[in-house]
């Protein structure tokens, strides 16, 4: 990490829009990465920010075109071009200070294009690919902010994203199905009987609680496979990345506490949780400690 004080001092504008994108569109991880120290708290607030933008442009704009200006964008910034806009100016930033790696900038364009052209995963490996290209791309990108020792914790880095990405999938299952998108693997579907009419239900059925739990207990084993990489995280980082993490996995536990009431409604971990959880955040590190 370079002391580029200075830059972050003379973006302070660029950085604030991106804490605004942040703060309005992901509650859970701004209540964990504001724990950071002030500059990698703003550097992953700008990565969010060009994540967001990314998956806007697709899930709410539909709009193509504006995907590939972004990615275009893209490739201007890889050759020194900086688009006149704060998303893009804070990310300058966060490269002349962290060692980045720009191939998981370029994936997540590529992760947001399969959305187009939406086809549905037809078993396990093509689900977790898919999730690799929305959200292990981005634990790659965040990675050289959190840990001085990126390049030996990029499995665990993307084991992480991917659980969080079929955390949202088994959260948003109504919605994305309003949009025409089932995530879930066709194969466990056929295999509990599972029809698409089903998903119009006010109540899940015991077929599909059943496939939602199999990926639900797959995700909590890429959660628990994810914190190997802890010891390896920077000691200023860890208690943020590990709360982000409990909080997010939490989300799984709140849908089971409410019978599973996720085809017409979203669930939520409350304040009072997260509250709950950030005081867990200390002592579960110690214990992870021990355990090494």
């Amino acid at each position: 990490m370079k002391n580029n004080s200075t830059n972050f001092s003379a973006h302070k504008q660029d950085f604030s829009y991106c804490e605004t994108v942040i703060k309005k569109h992901s509650k859970t991880f701004y209540t964990a990465f504001s724990q950071l120290p002030k500059e990698k708290a703003q550097s992953v607030y700008a990565v969010y920010a060009f994540c967001r933008r990314a998956d806007d442009l697709i899930d709410l704009a539909q709009d193509e075109a504006q995907l590939q200006v972004l990615a275009d964008q893209l490739v201007d910034f890889e050759n020194g071009i900086v688009a006149d806009d704060p998303i893009w100016r804070a990310l300058a930033v966060v490269f002349a200070t962290f060692p980045m790696d720009i191939q998981p900038f370029y994936d997540m364009i590529a992760g947001q294009r399969r959305d187009i052209d939406f086809k549905q995963p037809k078993d396990l490996a093509e689900l977790t690919e898919y999730c690799y290209y929305v959200a292990g791309s981005v634990g790659l990108m965040l990675l050289p902010i959190l840990s001085s020792h990126a390049a030996e914790i990029q499995e665990p880095a993307k084991k992480l994203g991917e659980a969080m990405q079929i955390t949202n999938i088994l959260r948003d299952i109504g919605e994305d199905y309003q949009m025409g998108r089932i995530y879930l693997p066709q194969d466990q579907l056929a295999a509990f009987g599972v029809t698409e009419k089903m998903f119009n239900n006010s109540k899940p059925t015991q077929a599909l609680v059943t496939v939602w739990e199999e990926l639900a207990n797959y995700a909590e084993t890429l959660y628990d496979d994810s914190l190997v990489m802890m010891p390896l995280i920077d000691a200023d980082c860890r208690p943020a990345l590990l709360a982000a993490a409990m909080i997010y996995r939490e989300q799984l536990s709140v849908i089971r506490e409410k019978d599973y009431a996720m085809l017409k409604q979203r669930q939520a971990v409350s304040k009072i949780r997260k509250l709950q959880l950030l005081g867990e955040v200390k002592e579960t590190l110690q214990q992870m400690d021990q355990v090494i």
